[in-house]
């Protein structure tokens, strides 16, 4: 990851610079994305996001689509990448991890980073024991150990471990829980600092540790007001890395189409907020439920990274994802 210098303010108004093809289903369907970076060629990476009326779509970064996966309801989704050491038969994987409301289990899938197309590697069904909506990834940076936390809309959270489960499939188990007092979706954890960060999409943010002895007591580090920053819903989540553990914080504040953005340090302090407007024949974003981001740079149409947001109300097509350079969201 890149380490982009602390911004004293955060952009207004910015544009996206590239927008994907529309989801295959009309209506509420995009949702989420993940961006992978390859490390080979960084120019090649790839967004990884969701359809919830029927899969997962793998977009490359002009936003064609490269592959449609229909294997089920889709809502959040999660890469991390083989450098982070998952293995499966001794081999370093790219692993995607995604909520399937169809089945309610926990999808796993690898990314072929020559291919950057998917394929389905989960083994006996991962099954949580509440019904499934938002999901995010953990990477423990003490153990090395790879978590999937799964999330509800009563508010319930549960914490599982994946693990090589031989054949070149993988398996989970559960190894926290935690509740809180209605529907969250949007989460993210923090594989640096070991933090867990939780919407409940009518209350605020919730900040947890994120290793499965954390126990089941957060904080709630921002509230939802009809004043801002986050206006009813919050929604995504997403984290931008710097040095020394420094960075920021972003949320979907959905019920005024604007990105609030915090410290990732400390009491995470509110920086400020930005919205998505039209721009070189790109309409703006509206209503988002997913966000991304990443700080690498992925050649010259993202040279300071990205930041990828759904868009609720794509003009005149069905819902897609737009593309945002990473320096016009976080100046400096």
């Amino acid at each position: 990851m890149g380490d982009p210098a602390r911004a004293g303010t955060v952009a207004t108004e910015v544009s996206a610079s590239v927008e994907t093809e529309p989801v295959p289903h009309d209506g509420d369907a995009a949702d989420d994305p993940a961006v992978w970076v390859n490390p080979v060629d960084p120019s090649m990476s790839a967004i990884v996001a969701t359809d919830k009326q029927g899969g997962l779509i793998v977009y490359d970064l002009s936003g064609q689509a490269l592959q449609y996966l229909p294997v089920g309801d889709m809502n959040n989704v999660d890469v991390r990448p083989a450098a982070d050491g998952f293995t499966l038969g001794g081999r370093p994987v790219v692993l995607v991890v995604s909520g399937n409301r169809s089945t309610n289990t926990i999808g796993v899938f690898v990314l072929d980073p020559d291919t950057r197309q998917l394929r389905d590697v989960a083994g006996d069904a991962i099954r949580p024991d509440l019904e499934v909506y938002g999901s995010c990834l953990y990477h423990s940076a003490a153990t090395g150990e790879l978590y999937a936390f799964v999330n509800s809309k009563e508010g319930q959270v549960e914490q599982w471990e994946l693990s090589d489960a031989g054949s070149g499939r993988v398996e989970g188990h559960r190894v926290r829980s935690i509740q809180v007092d209605s529907q969250v979706e949007g989460c993210v954890a923090d594989d640096e600092r070991g933090d867990f960060y939780l919407g409940e999409e009518t209350r605020g943010i919730w900040k947890f540790g994120a290793e499965p002895d954390a126990g089941d007591s957060g904080t709630l580090i921002a509230s939802v007001s009809p004043s801002g920053p986050l206006v009813t819903e919050v929604e995504g989540l997403t984290l931008v890395y710097a040095d020394g553990g420094s960075g920021y914080l972003i949320a979907s504040s959905q019920g005024d189409d604007s990105y609030a953005v915090f410290t990732r340090e400390g009491d995470n302090g509110y920086v400020g907020s930005f919205r998505i407007v039209s721009g070189g024949g790109i309409d703006g974003v509206q209503e988002t439920d997913g966000i991304d981001v990443s700080t690498a740079d992925l050649g010259p149409s993202f040279p300071a990274g990205i930041l990828v947001a759904q868009d609720g109300k794509n003009d005149g097509a069905a819902q897609n994802f737009k593309l945002v350079p990473l320096q016009d969201v976080l100046p400096g």
